[in-house]
């Protein structure tokens, strides 16, 4: 069988923790900040674990 290949464009975007879980950089967080609220801007930043529903899909991208 051949080995499974790790999906690199969620492999730069998703990093898995110590703990096992998967996290993400928040959307909407990369320019036109001068059209953000500031509460708007806090709440982006930041990484945030990723949603449970997508968890599995992002796994077998990642080959874990």
């Amino acid at each position: 069988m051949p080995k499974n290949k790790t999906h690199k464009g969620a492999a730069k975007r998703i990093r898995v923790t110590g703990t096992g879980k998967l996290v993400a950089e928040h959307t909407n967080n990369q320019h036109k900040f001068e059209h953000k609220s500031g509460s708007r801007k806090r709440r982006i930043s930041g990484t945030a674990e990723l949603n449970p529903a997508d968890t599995s899909r992002m796994k077998k991208l990642l080959g874990i």
